[in-house]
């Protein structure tokens, strides 16, 4: 294996002007899936990430189709995939069910409409895998408004959010507003996984939705450290997966999800060295 595929910095001082917009895109995926990821967690949502995302490509792959804005079409595909999981996922038995059927059907559309896209072909396998270049100013535009709004949306609804999630019956007797709540967050969601599939790709985009969360839940229960650790985790994958991929021929999911899932791995191990102390 040539390991200069993978690690080559020789020009790396010349080259890293030139991902000044990804490593701030990166920087706020990293802020919103760290964020939204504990909520997934919580509310045992990953499935939904994957369904969201195939939905999110197809719109991508149509909007580069036919020639309209790449972001957008990511954002209407994810939005679509929200609303019916929203309108039809009320049980958990029926939203698998429903995101079961919506995975292979964006991934088919996306895949059709990429098949009849003219252009070069790094721009179909991008959408796929990630993009390291590919962040130009009007896409770090749409994600600062994304990140912008899914931060602040959050930070609005973040209490009762958390009180629905955890315990959902309790909340509803309460009079907390649970089947809005749900669907927000689905909404939220599908915004963050349109702004994760422009960096990462479709296919990954669990690596910071889900798995620095995932990693963060290992390591405390504390619902105030838990979102703290989960942006740190996401930032260290998404940044340094950049960071990383500058200096390979790689593109630069291989290198996120890595980060991710070592992260997740030393976390589960302390964690579970904690609880093996504490018996």
């Amino acid at each position: 294996m040539d390991w200069s595929q993978l690690f080559n910095f020789t020009d790396y001082a010349e080259l890293l002007p030139l991902v000044t917009n990804s490593l701030i895109a990166a920087a706020l995926l990293g802020l919103t899936g760290g964020l939204i990821g504990i909520f997934v967690m919580v509310r045992d949502s990953s499935f939904a990430v994957h369904g969201i995302s195939e939905l999110s490509f197809a719109g991508a792959s149509i909007a580069l189709l036919i020639g309209a804005d790449v972001v957008a079409g990511s954002i209407v595909g994810s939005f679509v995939a929200a609303a019916v999981i929203a309108a039809l996922g009320s049980r958990a038995k029926d939203r698998n069910s429903i995101i079961a059927v919506l995975m292979p059907f964006g991934l088919g559309l996306g895949i059709l409409a990429l098949a009849a896209y003219p252009g070069r072909t790094a721009n179909k396998f991008g959408l796929l895998t990630g993009q390291i270049t590919a962040v130009d100013d009007t896409a770090i535009g749409w994600l600062i408004g994304i990140t912008s709004f899914v931060v602040i949306s959050l930070a609005l609804i973040w209490r009762p959010l958390q009180f629905a999630s955890l315990d959902t019956e309790v909340a509803r007797a309460r009079g907390v507003p649970t089947r809005a709540l749900g669907i927000a967050f689905l909404l939220l969601l599908g915004l963050a996984v349109a702004a994760s599939v422009q960096v990462v790709g479709a296919l990954l985009a669990l690596s910071l939705l889900v798995t620095p969360a995932a990693a963060a839940l290992r390591v405390t229960s504390s619902p105030k450290l838990a979102p703290v650790l989960s942006v740190i985790f996401a930032l260290t994958a998404s940044v340094g997966g950049i960071l990383l991929s500058l200096g390979g021929t790689l593109p630069i999911s291989p290198y996120v999800t890595t980060i991710s899932f070592v992260i997740y791995l030393v976390c589960r191990l302390v964690g579970g060295r904690r609880k093996a102390v504490s018996k």
